[in-house]
């Protein structure tokens, strides 16, 4: 097994001196050196083809025990040295100090075709800023984040992405709701692939503790790999750098909100530098459409991270990096401007996504009237979000008016459609119906546009559970099909129809489901 292997991050930024992963305060030092701990019995369980290609490995490299004991951390490559970043955070609001890779373990970079990726193992052991836990990742987890990721890839949200799925042979000990009934589950292992692993947390760590230097040295890093259009590190390129990660954060919200996908917990340590979508957990999307519906059982009382509320989240994050920048800046003028803009960016960003995935091409004032109308008669009755506006794409007023025909398989309990409900829906249709009629594509013009942007296939959480379940079983043929279904996620595969459907009844309060922890 051969990569081109280009180390930048541990070999142009500040180590900490001391070696091993005592639990530790890690001072003037973006990292530690650490080892990944050897697994018992490791088994490969699924690969992503598009990810070997991208790092330079073929199907040959896959079936060689050098790769099998790579991404399992049972061998470190010649010539590199793994780390585990240092990084602090925002948790649910409160400053939480020092967090760092507490069971991340980051193994190289690699270059090939002109790009730089990190490999990272996420589940691989105990690292410095393990605190309490032990740094390793259960199958559940790990199932979960390999699936998503590479979902989210082909539903075009920008994203880390997954290499490899593994089970480590070791029983890790986990539980699973945080109410005292800990249980033993199979550990597995996944390697995640990404430009940088960096998070607001990272430059949070050095302005909480007032260390400027290193701060500047790792902004100045930043900037130099991965944000080189900028320029040369300056005042005015940090200004630059905060309005470019507000623009990517913003974008990469915009698309969550389209596919109906809730994080679960946007901690300032879980949001990327590069705006891609870091650390899957307690993530979910909408079954039923609720704006103020969240799958993370820590967050469910105050629902800080619910769906509706994400936008305002991803302000209220960067308002803490540009607090963290502060320091070398020093003008808050700039840094407010930036945070006004998102404010202003994310509403006309928002409302184009919206139009887009009502198949409306025109700027027309009502729109947004049209819209909110929309969103709040989806609350009326419960409303699967993803079918809803899939089959809103066959809405064809030239040949029909009965809207609430097109869209009845989107309805979870359709007898619920009492008068009052169904009168509401009935107009909405008739302002839809009308507002249409502005536009001057054909209908299937416009069907072919609104199934571009509302997927037919999403990773359900009952969906990522009956995968689950059978791997617990020895059986990962479930993993692989919904890998290749989830590859195309626009298209309609007929193959994969029973894949289309609202959550099953089962499944709406099992564990895994709906309830979802941050262990998950």
């Amino acid at each position: 097994m051969k990569l081109n292997i280009k180390d930048k991050f541990n070999t142009l930024l500040p180590a900490d001196p001391i070696l091993g992963d005592s639990r530790r305060q890690v001072e003037q030092a973006c990292f530690s050196y650490v080892t990944p701990k050897p697994t018992a019995k490791p088994e490969l369980l699924h690969v992503a083809p598009e990810m070997l290609n991208t790092l330079g490995l073929s199907e040959a490299d896959v079936k060689s025990d050098a790769f099998l004991n790579v991404i399992t951390g049972n061998a470190v490559l010649e010539g590199t040295k793994p780390y585990a970043m240092c990084y602090g955070g925002h948790q649910f609001g409160n400053w939480a100090g020092q967090l760092g890779d507490g069971r991340a373990i980051n193994l190289c970079e690699v270059e090939h075709n002109a790009k730089n990726w990190a490999l990272q193992l996420k589940g691989a052991g105990e690292t410095p800023y393990s605190r309490s836990a032990d740094g390793l990742a259960v199958l559940r987890s790990s199932v979960r984040e390999y699936l998503c990721s590479e979902a989210m890839y082909h539903l075009g949200v920008p994203t880390t992405r997954a290499l490899s799925l593994a089970l480590s042979g070791d029983e890790v000990l986990r539980d699973m709701l945080y109410d005292g009934n800990a249980a033993y589950e199979k550990g597995a292992i996944v390697c995640r692939v990404a430009a940088s692993f960096l998070r607001f947390g990272n430059y949070q760590i050095f302005a909480a503790r007032q260390d400027t230097a290193t701060l500047k040295t790792l902004v100045d890093y930043t900037i130099n790999q991965h944000f080189s259009h900028l320029g040369t590190p300056s005042k005015a390129t940090y200004i630059a750098f905060m309005k470019t990660v507000s623009e990517r954060t913003l974008d990469m919200i915009v698309h969550w909100q389209r596919v109906g996908f809730v994080h679960g917990v946007m901690n300032t340590d879980n949001m990327s530098i590069l705006g891609l979508t870091i650390d899957y957990g307690p993530y979910g999307w909408l079954e039923g459409y609720d704006e103020g519906w969240t799958p993370n059982t820590t967050d469910r009382q105050h629902k800080r991270y619910r769906y509706g509320n994400q936008p305002n989240m991803g302000l209220w994050n960067l308002l803490q990096l540009a607090n963290a920048l502060y320091p070398l800046v020093e003008e808050a003028e700039p840094l407010e401007a930036i945070l006004n803009a998102y404010k202003t960016d994310f509403d006309r960003a928002s409302l184009h996504m919206k139009r887009s995935k009502l198949g409306l091409e025109l700027e027309v004032a009502e729109d947004s009237a049209l819209i909110a109308e929309l969103e709040a008669v989806l609350q009326l009755i419960e409303t699967d979000m993803t079918l809803f506006f899939r089959t809103l794409s066959a809405f064809n007023p030239e040949e029909s008016t009965d809207g609430l025909a097109t869209v009845q398989n989107a309805f979870y309990n359709p007898e619920a459609l009492k008068a009052t409900v169904k009168i509401a829906w009935e107009n909405w249709f008739k302002a839809y119906a009308a507002r249409l009629k502005k536009e001057t594509a054909t209908f299937e013009e416009r069907q072919q546009r609104m199934c571009a942007v509302n997927p037919k296939y999403v990773l359900r959480n009952y969906m990522a559970q009956r995968a689950i379940d059978a791997a617990e079983q020895g059986d990962s043929s479930l993993i692989d099909e919904l890998f290749q279904m989830l590859k195309k996620p626009y298209d309609e595969q007929p193959e994969y129809e029973k894949w289309y459907a609202k959550r099953p009844d089962w499944a709406r309060h099992k564990v895994g489901c709906s309830m979802l922890s941050c262990s998950s």
